[in-house]
């Protein structure tokens, strides 16, 4: 492996853990209705587990309501047996055909509690990136150990690497800054 295909490498996982970040983000409750909250939420049906967003289409009629609309009517039990059993704090009604997700209003200390799960999860981020940024340096040093590359080559690497890091790392805290903005709304 050459110095571009390591930096390369290192660039693609920082985005994978870039894009996880976001999607853990994603999944935290704030007072408004969202599908996405419903996404990584896995149903059991007929004994398999399936993801919610297979079994059922969803649509946000008013800002803190979400409705699930199930492609077969057997599976809204399971439906909400699964989201009553999630970490998402909401009460599922139906009326046979279709499932109403009320989205309460936040307290102020539900507010804090979800910034602080937030930073939590963004902090995740920001160590997963900068793991990245260890192996690569470490895969980088070794090359030059091994004589593969010059110790300009490896300081140069390690800037770009370094360049890299810090924009991967400056793209959690936007979202996570979004994230907080979004809780912090009344």
């Amino acid at each position: 492996m050459n110095v571009e295909e390591t930096l390369h490498d290192a660039e693609q996982k920082m985005r994978g853990a870039v894009s996880f970040a976001r999607e853990e983000l994603a999944s935290i409750r704030t007072g408004r209705a969202n599908p996405k909250l419903l996404e990584r939420l896995n149903v059991d049906y007929y004994g398999t587990a399936v993801p919610l967003n297979q079994l059922a289409s969803f649509s946000v009629p008013e800002p803190r309501l979400l409705v699930l609309q199930p492609f077969d009517r057997n599976a809204i039990a399971s439906i909400e047996k699964s989201i009553m059993s999630s970490d998402l704090g909401l009460t599922p009604s139906n009326d046979g055909n279709v499932i109403r997700l009320a989205f309460p209003p936040l307290t102020e200390e539900r507010r804090r509690d979800l910034i602080k799960m937030a930073r939590d999860r963004g902090e995740e981020g920001r160590v997963a990136v900068r793991n990245v940024r260890r192996h690569a340096k470490e895969a980088l040093e070794r090359m030059e150990h091994d004589h593969a590359i010059s110790e300009d080559d490896l300081r140069r690497s390690e800037k770009e690497l370094q360049r890299l890091t810090d924009h991967h790392v400056a793209e959690i805290d936007g979202v996570l800054g979004h994230k907080e903005k979004e809780l912090t709304e009344v």
